[in-house]
Protein backbone atom coordinates (compact mmCIF):
# COMPACT_ATOMS: atom_id res chain seq x y z
CA UNK A 1 0.00 0.00 0.00
CA UNK A 2 1.40 3.33 -1.04
CA UNK A 3 2.06 5.89 2.01
CA UNK A 4 1.25 9.10 2.06
CA UNK A 5 4.49 10.94 2.95
CA UNK A 6 8.60 9.63 3.51
CA UNK A 7 10.65 12.15 5.32
CA UNK A 8 14.27 12.25 5.76
CA UNK A 9 15.05 10.14 3.07
CA UNK A 10 18.91 10.23 3.01
CA UNK A 11 21.16 10.50 -0.32
CA UNK A 12 25.04 10.15 0.72
CA UNK A 13 28.06 11.38 -1.60
CA UNK A 14 30.55 9.37 -3.02
CA UNK A 15 34.71 8.70 -3.49
CA UNK A 16 36.15 6.99 -6.49
CA UNK A 17 39.06 5.55 -5.15
CA UNK A 18 40.68 4.63 -8.39
CA UNK A 19 38.63 5.83 -11.77
CA UNK A 20 40.56 4.48 -14.90
CA UNK A 21 39.23 5.56 -18.27
CA UNK A 22 39.48 1.96 -20.43
CA UNK A 23 37.80 3.13 -23.55
CA UNK A 24 35.13 4.79 -25.87
CA UNK A 25 31.81 3.20 -27.16
CA UNK A 26 31.32 3.72 -30.79
CA UNK A 27 28.25 6.24 -29.51
CA UNK A 28 31.37 7.69 -28.10
CA UNK A 29 30.04 6.97 -23.94
CA UNK A 30 33.52 6.38 -21.95
CA UNK A 31 33.96 3.11 -20.03
CA UNK A 32 35.24 3.25 -17.15
CA UNK A 33 36.77 0.85 -14.37
CA UNK A 34 36.47 2.50 -10.51
CA UNK A 35 36.16 1.74 -7.34
CA UNK A 36 33.25 3.51 -5.49
CA UNK A 37 32.41 4.17 -1.85
CA UNK A 38 29.80 5.81 -0.21
CA UNK A 39 30.13 8.85 2.42
CA UNK A 40 28.27 10.34 5.60
CA UNK A 41 28.09 13.59 3.53
CA UNK A 42 24.52 13.58 2.97
CA UNK A 43 21.31 15.21 1.45
CA UNK A 44 18.24 14.62 2.78
CA UNK A 45 14.86 15.09 1.00
CA UNK A 46 11.26 14.81 1.83
CA UNK A 47 8.56 13.38 0.05
CA UNK A 48 4.94 13.63 0.35
CA UNK A 49 1.91 12.36 -2.41
CA UNK A 50 0.14 14.48 -4.69
CA UNK A 51 -3.34 12.86 -6.19
CA UNK A 52 -3.32 15.22 -9.16
CA UNK A 53 -0.36 13.75 -10.73
CA UNK A 54 2.22 17.03 -10.86
CA UNK A 55 5.74 16.53 -9.91
CA UNK A 56 7.37 20.04 -7.51
CA UNK A 57 10.64 19.91 -5.92
CA UNK A 58 10.98 22.75 -3.22
CA UNK A 59 14.34 24.00 -2.27
CA UNK A 60 15.46 23.87 1.57
CA UNK A 61 18.58 25.25 0.77
CA UNK A 62 20.53 27.01 -2.03
CA UNK A 63 18.25 27.32 -5.18
CA UNK A 64 19.00 24.10 -7.18
CA UNK A 65 18.71 24.39 -11.34
CA UNK A 66 15.06 23.96 -13.01
CA UNK A 67 15.57 21.27 -13.71
CA UNK A 68 17.53 19.11 -11.57
CA UNK A 69 18.37 15.00 -11.63
CA UNK A 70 15.57 14.48 -9.08
CA UNK A 71 13.03 15.38 -11.20
CA UNK A 72 13.82 13.88 -14.21
CA UNK A 73 13.95 10.64 -12.05
CA UNK A 74 10.45 11.03 -10.85
CA UNK A 75 9.04 12.14 -14.31
CA UNK A 76 10.84 8.77 -15.86
CA UNK A 77 9.68 6.37 -12.72
CA UNK A 78 6.28 8.07 -13.49
CA UNK A 79 6.22 7.78 -17.44
CA UNK A 80 7.22 4.15 -16.94
CA UNK A 81 4.86 3.17 -13.89
CA UNK A 82 1.79 4.81 -15.66
CA UNK A 83 0.98 6.23 -12.56
CA UNK A 84 -1.46 9.25 -11.88
CA UNK A 85 0.11 10.03 -8.48
CA UNK A 86 2.61 13.20 -8.27
CA UNK A 87 4.99 14.19 -5.27
CA UNK A 88 6.20 17.75 -3.49
CA UNK A 89 10.03 16.87 -3.04
CA UNK A 90 11.50 18.81 -0.90
CA UNK A 91 15.68 18.74 -0.60
CA UNK A 92 18.06 19.62 1.81
CA UNK A 93 21.40 20.55 -0.13
CA UNK A 94 24.28 19.70 1.22
CA UNK A 95 26.82 17.86 -1.11
CA UNK A 96 28.34 20.31 -3.25
CA UNK A 97 27.61 20.43 -7.04
CA UNK A 98 30.49 19.95 -9.62
CA UNK A 99 32.40 17.96 -7.20
CA UNK A 100 32.67 14.69 -8.47
CA UNK A 101 30.93 13.25 -5.11
CA UNK A 102 27.95 11.92 -6.77
CA UNK A 103 25.30 14.54 -5.06
CA UNK A 104 22.84 14.99 -8.23
CA UNK A 105 23.12 11.51 -8.94
CA UNK A 106 22.86 10.08 -5.02
CA UNK A 107 19.54 12.63 -4.81
CA UNK A 108 18.19 10.81 -8.27
CA UNK A 109 18.78 7.46 -6.55
CA UNK A 110 16.81 8.17 -3.54
CA UNK A 111 14.18 10.28 -5.51
CA UNK A 112 13.65 6.61 -7.44
CA UNK A 113 13.58 4.23 -4.70
CA UNK A 114 11.47 6.70 -1.98
CA UNK A 115 8.93 7.21 -5.03
CA UNK A 116 8.67 3.46 -5.67
CA UNK A 117 7.67 3.33 -2.25
CA UNK A 118 5.58 6.37 -2.23
CA UNK A 119 3.28 5.16 -4.84
CA UNK A 120 3.06 1.89 -4.47
CA UNK A 121 4.95 0.50 -6.94
CA UNK A 122 7.02 -2.12 -5.55
CA UNK A 123 9.52 -2.56 -8.17
CA UNK A 124 12.73 -4.40 -7.60
CA UNK A 125 15.92 -3.01 -7.48
CA UNK A 126 16.61 -4.88 -11.44
CA UNK A 127 13.70 -2.88 -12.93
CA UNK A 128 14.91 0.41 -10.98
CA UNK A 129 18.30 0.02 -12.66
CA UNK A 130 18.22 0.62 -16.52
CA UNK A 131 16.25 3.97 -15.26
CA UNK A 132 19.35 4.59 -13.46
CA UNK A 133 21.45 4.35 -15.89
CA UNK A 134 19.73 6.26 -18.39
CA UNK A 135 19.97 9.19 -15.98
CA UNK A 136 23.36 9.04 -15.15
CA UNK A 137 26.39 6.53 -14.84
CA UNK A 138 26.53 6.78 -10.77
CA UNK A 139 22.83 6.16 -10.35
CA UNK A 140 23.15 2.19 -10.33
CA UNK A 141 25.57 2.32 -8.24
CA UNK A 142 23.69 4.46 -5.33
CA UNK A 143 20.50 1.95 -6.43
CA UNK A 144 22.68 -0.59 -5.15
CA UNK A 145 23.56 0.49 -2.15
CA UNK A 146 27.24 -1.08 -1.55
CA UNK A 147 30.99 -0.16 -1.85
CA UNK A 148 31.45 -1.94 -5.85
CA UNK A 149 33.58 -2.37 -8.50
CA UNK A 150 31.87 -0.45 -11.17
CA UNK A 151 32.22 -1.01 -14.95
CA UNK A 152 30.83 -0.34 -18.52
CA UNK A 153 29.56 2.95 -18.35
CA UNK A 154 28.13 2.50 -15.04
CA UNK A 155 26.07 -0.91 -15.45
CA UNK A 156 28.20 -3.69 -14.46
CA UNK A 157 28.26 -3.23 -10.56
CA UNK A 158 30.54 -5.66 -8.32
CA UNK A 159 29.43 -5.12 -4.60
CA UNK A 160 32.94 -5.08 -2.28
CA UNK A 161 33.57 -5.06 1.56
CA UNK A 162 35.23 -1.31 2.81
CA UNK A 163 35.73 -0.66 6.12
CA UNK A 164 34.94 2.16 7.71
CA UNK A 165 37.84 4.91 7.24
CA UNK A 166 38.20 8.52 7.79
CA UNK A 167 38.64 10.30 4.28
CA UNK A 168 39.68 14.18 4.20
CA UNK A 169 37.37 15.92 1.66
CA UNK A 170 38.53 19.35 0.01
CA UNK A 171 36.80 20.75 -2.88
CA UNK A 172 37.70 24.27 -4.23
CA UNK A 173 35.37 27.22 -4.94
CA UNK A 174 34.85 26.33 -8.91
CA UNK A 175 32.96 22.92 -10.23
CA UNK A 176 33.23 21.48 -12.48
CA UNK A 177 31.20 20.21 -15.98
CA UNK A 178 31.86 16.27 -16.29
CA UNK A 179 30.80 16.43 -20.16
CA UNK A 180 34.16 19.94 -20.30
CA UNK A 181 36.40 17.73 -18.16
CA UNK A 182 35.93 14.27 -20.47
CA UNK A 183 36.27 16.36 -24.15
CA UNK A 184 40.02 17.32 -22.93
CA UNK A 185 42.39 15.75 -24.87
CA UNK A 186 44.33 14.06 -21.73
CA UNK A 187 41.36 11.77 -21.61
CA UNK A 188 41.45 10.84 -25.08
CA UNK A 189 45.22 9.92 -24.57
CA UNK A 190 43.87 7.36 -21.71
CA UNK A 191 41.35 5.89 -23.87
CA UNK A 192 44.52 5.01 -26.89
CA UNK A 193 46.95 4.42 -23.57
CA UNK A 194 44.11 1.56 -22.02
CA UNK A 195 43.95 0.25 -26.02
CA UNK A 196 47.00 -0.31 -26.54
CA UNK A 197 47.82 -1.93 -23.21
CA UNK A 198 45.04 -3.90 -23.07
CA UNK A 199 44.06 -3.68 -19.59
CA UNK A 200 43.22 -1.26 -16.78
CA UNK A 201 46.25 -1.19 -13.82
CA UNK A 202 44.86 -1.97 -10.74
CA UNK A 203 45.79 1.24 -8.99
CA UNK A 204 44.26 4.15 -6.90
CA UNK A 205 44.76 6.98 -9.53
CA UNK A 206 42.36 9.13 -11.51
CA UNK A 207 42.73 9.05 -15.15
CA UNK A 208 40.22 12.45 -15.40
CA UNK A 209 42.53 14.62 -12.85
CA UNK A 210 45.11 15.51 -15.49
CA UNK A 211 41.98 17.07 -17.59
CA UNK A 212 40.48 18.48 -14.39
CA UNK A 213 43.78 20.51 -13.10
CA UNK A 214 44.02 21.91 -17.22
CA UNK A 215 40.52 23.53 -16.56
CA UNK A 216 40.99 23.97 -12.85
CA UNK A 217 44.46 24.62 -11.38
CA UNK A 218 42.55 24.86 -7.95
CA UNK A 219 42.25 21.12 -7.97
CA UNK A 220 46.10 20.63 -7.99
CA UNK A 221 46.12 23.06 -5.31
CA UNK A 222 43.75 21.22 -3.10
CA UNK A 223 45.72 18.41 -3.97
CA UNK A 224 48.71 19.69 -2.69
CA UNK A 225 47.47 20.87 0.36
CA UNK A 226 45.57 17.47 1.71
CA UNK A 227 48.95 15.24 0.12
CA UNK A 228 51.03 17.97 3.01
CA UNK A 229 48.75 16.91 5.89
CA UNK A 230 47.84 13.02 4.95
CA UNK A 231 50.72 11.99 2.72
CA UNK A 232 48.34 11.13 -0.16
CA UNK A 233 45.54 12.57 -2.24
CA UNK A 234 43.66 12.40 -5.74
CA UNK A 235 40.66 13.57 -7.12
CA UNK A 236 36.72 12.09 -7.19
CA UNK A 237 35.12 11.62 -10.12
CA UNK A 238 35.50 14.27 -12.59
CA UNK A 239 36.60 17.09 -10.03
CA UNK A 240 36.68 19.25 -8.62
CA UNK A 241 36.82 18.04 -5.03
CA UNK A 242 39.74 16.02 -4.05
CA UNK A 243 40.30 13.84 -0.89
CA UNK A 244 42.71 12.04 1.13
CA UNK A 245 42.83 8.78 3.32
CA UNK A 246 43.17 10.36 6.73
CA UNK A 247 43.01 7.07 8.82
CA UNK A 248 40.93 4.15 10.07
CA UNK A 249 40.46 4.93 13.66
CA UNK A 250 38.59 6.02 15.98
CA UNK A 251 39.77 9.75 14.89
CA UNK A 252 41.76 10.88 11.98
CA UNK A 253 45.14 10.77 11.81
CA UNK A 254 45.11 14.52 11.38
CA UNK A 255 42.94 17.80 11.03
CA UNK A 256 41.85 19.36 7.69
CA UNK A 257 44.50 21.92 6.45
CA UNK A 258 42.97 25.00 7.83
CA UNK A 259 43.82 27.69 5.12
CA UNK A 260 41.63 30.60 4.59
CA UNK A 261 40.76 29.71 0.78
CA UNK A 262 37.26 31.59 -0.23
CA UNK A 263 34.64 29.80 -1.02
CA UNK A 264 36.34 26.23 -0.26
CA UNK A 265 34.63 23.78 1.15
CA UNK A 266 36.25 20.92 3.33
CA UNK A 267 35.01 18.43 5.50
CA UNK A 268 36.30 15.50 7.33
CA UNK A 269 33.84 12.61 6.18
CA UNK A 270 33.54 8.70 7.24
CA UNK A 271 32.84 5.92 4.55
CA UNK A 272 29.91 4.27 5.09
CA UNK A 273 29.30 -0.31 4.51
CA UNK A 274 26.19 -0.21 3.20
CA UNK A 275 23.88 2.96 1.93
CA UNK A 276 21.04 4.25 4.10
CA UNK A 277 18.69 2.98 1.98
CA UNK A 278 19.63 -0.51 0.89
CA UNK A 279 17.28 -2.97 0.66
CA UNK A 280 14.32 -0.55 -0.42
CA UNK A 281 14.13 -2.31 -3.91
CA UNK A 282 16.55 -5.44 -3.57
CA UNK A 283 14.47 -8.07 -1.39
CA UNK A 284 11.62 -7.95 -4.05
CA UNK A 285 11.14 -10.26 -6.77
Amino acid sequence: MAVRALFDVPAPAKLNRHLHIVGRRADGYHLIDSRLVLLDWIDTLHFERRDDGRLARHDLGAPLPADDLCLRAARKLQRAAGTEQGADISIDKCVPWGAGLGGGSSDAASTLLALNVLWGLDWPLARLLPLGLSLGADVPFFLAGTPARVGGIGEVLVPERHEAVWYAVLKPATGLSTQAVFARPEVAECVEAARIAGFSQDVERNDLQASAEALCPDVARAAALLFDSFGNSRMTGSGSAVFARAGDGPAPVAAMPQARLEGWTGRMCRSLGRHPLAGWASGKS
